[in-house]
């Protein structure tokens, strides 16, 4: 049995490539998947949000993957097939989640793995992440755009394998989010809603639905709606920002790798980009948090925010299922989330319980 994987046969999860294997394209047959048990992740209901709507709300909780975001999705199927294709290192740019994500399953995997992260531009918990697991970091001097474009260099002229979602088997891993929202609803969702960074997380979920309706596993295929930052908002305004800057960090892209798979998304689903302010944004994560007992980072409450603008301004989802993908977990970046409370600390008193009780209001 030595070097051979664990056979499990008690019906617990196996993660994304066990689970729909036969469905995902780019994968050789005898393929070992580099795994941390990834997918799976729950479909919560929002009471919250389905009242505010009159339809039917569902959260993908996409922070339940091991490194707390939806990133892990594309990188077992990357690091796996890079593992299989004989690369001894994989390189990446990030804003903080693909880094955490890469350096987790390179250190799986037995590759070492190198980071190109634009300078300041991180979050203090990814960062944290990805040093933890053994990248390299290099900070670059610029935004993510110059770091990708330097990660792709890198994978031209050098013995790395490059692992962003520019990486086919990316999205080959992260479409099977759609896979599990189907198998779980029974049928696709009316409307997906989504934040929207480099584009390759709405572009994945479209493949995954267009794929399942062609297998006839779902009826229907839904609109797709992306949101972005105002500061970052490229697929709004239809042209590049060449100096992206919003407090979602995990959307601060000017240049999408994805942006033409993104257009084709919401053009074939009778979809929409949209943007939204920061403090909007940074509200819905307070909300989402309040109301649903779901915490995640700012750049992932863009599509509770997003469906918040358009109910606000008259749009309806009376009678519909919605799905939204809140794509990272806030433990990420609680920084920023504080930054919403003047106060953390309500009161101060003495140890006592009825003082505990006034101070609570209980008395």
């Amino acid at each position: 049995m030595s070097g051979s994987s664990p056979t499990v046969a008690n019906g617990q999860w196996r993660g994304l490539i066990e689970e729909y294997r036969d469905l995902i394209d780019l994968l050789p047959d005898d393929l070992e998947a580099v795994t941390l048990r990834e997918g799976g992740t729950p479909l919560v209901h929002s009471e919250w949000l389905s009242s505010l709507t009159g339809g039917q709300v569902w959260l993908k909780v996409e922070g339940n993957n091991p490194t707390g975001s939806f990133k892990d999705r594309g990188m077992t199927t990357a690091m796996s097939l890079a593992k299989y294709e004989g690369a001894q290192a994989v390189v990446c740019a990030s804003t903080g989640n693909t880094s955490a994500s890469m350096a987790a399953y390179a250190a799986k995997a037995g590759l070492k793995p190198l980071v190109l992260v634009p300078e300041g531009k991180i979050a203090a918990g990814k960062m944290a992440q990805a040093v933890v697991h053994g990248a390299q970091i290099i900070m670059v001097r610029g935004n993510f755009d110059h770091c990708l474009t330097m990660a792709k260099e890198l994978a031209s002229n050098y013995p790395v394998a490059l692992v962003n979602s520019v990486n086919p088997a990316r999205l080959q891993g992260q479409k099977t989010a759609a896979f599990e929202i189907c198998d779980f609803l029974g049928d696709a969702p009316d409307y997906h809603l989504l934040p929207v960074g480099n584009a390759g997380n709405i572009s994945a979920y479209w493949m995954g639905y267009v794929q399942y309706a062609a297998l006839g596993r779902s009826s229907r295929r839904p609109v797709m709606r992306g949101f972005q930052a105002d500061g970052a908002a490229p697929l709004v305004t239809g042209v590049p920002f060449p100096d992206p800057e919003t407090k979602a960090t995990a959307i601060r892209i000017g240049n999408p790798a994805s942006w033409q798979l993104a257009v084709a998304a919401a053009s074939e689903s009778g979809g929409r980009f949209a943007a939204l302010s920061d403090p909007q944004i940074l509200a819905a994560q307070v909300e989402l948090a309040k109301h649903d007992g779901v915490f995640v980072e700012p750049a992932s409450a863009a599509g509770i925010a997003g469906l918040l603008s358009e109910l606000a301004a008259g749009e309806s989802y009376a009678g519909k299922t919605v799905a939204i993908t809140v794509t990272g977990h806030g433990l990420k970046d609680t920084a920023t989330a504080l930054e919403s409370f003047s106060d953390i600390v309500d009161t101060v008193v003495d140890a006592d319980v009825d003082a505990a009780a006034a101070a609570a209001g209980l008395i």
